[in-house]
């Protein structure tokens, strides 16, 4: 029996970068970038005020000496000027195109971003005013360079904006936009089939007879890919005899990353797929020390050897199996630097019951107490009670205990490791 951590090496040493390709910087957001991105201009690309205020000549309200870098403005004791009244000669707004002078012993009212007129090197705010529309009375001194953005302040031409690997959050997308890119060579996201097989499954939209049920899989796991951030493409129940089930997979070989078929591992009705997958590549099924979904597949089919699953066709078992390794699979094939889920220490509040020698994956629903703040965890199912094998339990979810090895029974009280499933609660 393999341990969980062997299979995740074998199974993540398959991880693949797709191809890069080139799209609107609107799509890339979570995407890691394939490019090394440089500003041709710098930004801001004009002296611009950084408030509301006046623009002025520094030395006509009294600030002679240029602003400190970094300097804390808002803290410094100021002294209060008099007798400084400035003519208000015009007015400019952010956009504005119109070029204004200014001369000595004037100011122009400016707002947030307008360009500064020349000559002016510092903005008074309007609570350093008495705000006045045709004459402004300075209240405190302002210095050359101060409430002023200068060019090239926040990027120089050439400063590299995003570096190759960075994975694009909505900060990379303002800086791209601000340096004027409209698309971005980015690492797509892996596109992932999934598919079910098994005589009894009927799509949702049938009326399932006698020892029929609804495909369950198909839906479940499309929604977790989608989760973990792959272009999931569903194809749904992969029925009738050998030839066709070969066309089916041979067919999303050609058009996936990864390939996830659930129902292909656990009873004799699997035997026929798993024949057609070992014509195509090599395929392991194995028995991994977890529960549920101890009994799993892997391989990898065709010319290019792309990742295939073999889950087995129980719902919990096979969302499990997905969540501990496809998931990851797919977070390094985005790039992401963290590609298993967040691990925290709670306090169980009721008893939970593993399988000696297998790791106990048993979903849990993870909570706070409003008083120390301490994680609380309370289990729905384990080796015994609660059925492992119900759904319900699993959609009430927000985490997973996971259970050493050589743990057979948690109690009350005790102290486990707790998986996030959600980051809402």
């Amino acid at each position: 029996m393999r341990s969980v951590e062997e299979q995740l090496v074998l199974v993540t040493r398959a991880a693949v970068t797709p191809e890069p390709v080139r799209i609107a910087i609107s799509e890339a957001l979570g995407l890691m970038c394939a490019e090394e991105v440089q500003a041709t201009r710098p930004l801001p690309g004009f002296a611009q005020a950084a408030i509301d205020g006046y623009a002025v000549r520094a030395v006509d309200v009294g600030g002679e000496r240029p602003l400190a870098p970094r300097a804390s403005e808002e803290s410094e004791e100021r002294p209060k000027l008099r007798d400084v009244s400035l003519p208000v000669v015009g007015e400019v707004a952010a956009g504005s195109q119109q070029p204004l002078r200014l001369q000595p012993k004037q100011a122009v009212r400016v707002h947030t971003g307008a360009p500064l007129p020349a000559l002016a090197d510092a903005v008074l705010p309007l609570e350093w005013s008495d705000r006045g529309s045709r004459r402004v009375v300075a209240q405190r001194p302002v210095r050359s360079g101060e409430f002023v953005r200068r060019v090239g302040d926040d990027i120089q031409p050439g400063d590299v904006a995003v570096t190759p690997g960075a994975l694009l959050g909505p900060a990379h997308i303002g800086l791209l936009a601000a340096v004027g890119r409209s698309k971005v060579l980015v690492y797509p996201r892996p596109r992932v089939s999934i598919l079910s097989v098994g005589h009894e499954l009927v799509d949702i939209e049938r009326e399932p007879g006698l020892g029929q049920v609804f495909d369950v899989n198909s839906y479940a796991l499309a929604a977790a890919g989608r989760e973990a951030g792959a272009d999931v493409h569903r194809v749904g129940i992969a029925a009738g005899e050998p030839r066709r089930l070969r066309e089916i997979v041979e067919g999303q070989l050609l058009r996936s990353e990864v390939i996830v078929i659930a129902g292909a591992v656990g009873g004799s009705s699997s035997e026929p797929i798993r024949k057609v997958l070992a014509e195509m590549g090599d395929i392991d099924i194995t028995r991994v020390a977890m529960h549920p979904g101890s009994v799993q597949g892997f391989g990898l089919l065709g010319e290019e050897g792309i990742p295939v699953f073999l889950l087995p066709s129980n719902p919990v078992s096979a969302l499990v199996i997905f969540e501990t390794f496809v998931r990851p699979l797919i977070r390094m094939s985005l790039g992401k630097r963290n590609a298993t889920r967040r691990i925290v220490r709670a306090r169980a509040l009721n008893r939970v019951e593993s399988r000696k020698g297998r790791r106990g994956l048993i979903r849990a629903r993870l909570m706070r107490d409003a008083e120390t703040h301490d994680y609380l965890v309370e289990g729905f199912g384990g080796a015994t009670g609660a059925p492992a094998h119900l759904l319900a339990g699993m959609s009430e979810a927000n985490a997973m205990l996971r259970i050493p090895e050589d743990v057979v029974e948690i109690r009350p009280g005790d102290e486990v490791d707790v998986i996030f499933l959600s980051q809402s609660r």
